[in-house]
């Protein structure tokens, strides 16, 4: 009787574990929900984004000035993410990536990029 209550049990948290873990997970790519430059600015560090807008110009060092209706970012792409793509500052992309917040001011490391 011991031994079926802890089987049991330990069923019971497996399922709340695994029941947790889908609800942190998703979809966030193309189609998902976008946020604006100015929404970002708010966020947490390592909050993920999608947002939509221009490439206006490279800053150096795989840096480069974003914007959208709302407001201009920096973001950081890394050459693997062009994936050969080529955009110019009136091309309008998807980004994709995470926020990184330090005490002088707010990035996006992108994970992904396609031109829409």
């Amino acid at each position: 009787m011991k031994k079926t209550r802890l089987i049991f049990l330990t069923v019971l948290l497996l399922a709340a574990v695994f029941a947790l873990n889908a609800q942190q997970s998703g979809f966030i790519g193309p189609g998902a929900n976008a946020t604006t430059v100015a929404e970002a600015l708010m966020l947490r560090d390592d909050s993920p984004v999608i947002m939509r807008g221009k490439i206006e110009r490279f800053l150096g060092n795989e840096k480069y000035l974003f914007s959208d209706e709302t407001a201009s970012i920096i973001i950081e792409i890394e050459n693997k993410v062009w994936r050969g793509i080529t955009v110019d500052e009136n091309d309008v992309v998807e980004i994709s990536g995470e926020i990184d917040r330090n005490f002088r001011r707010v990035e996006v490391d992108v994970n992904s990029l396609r031109k829409l």
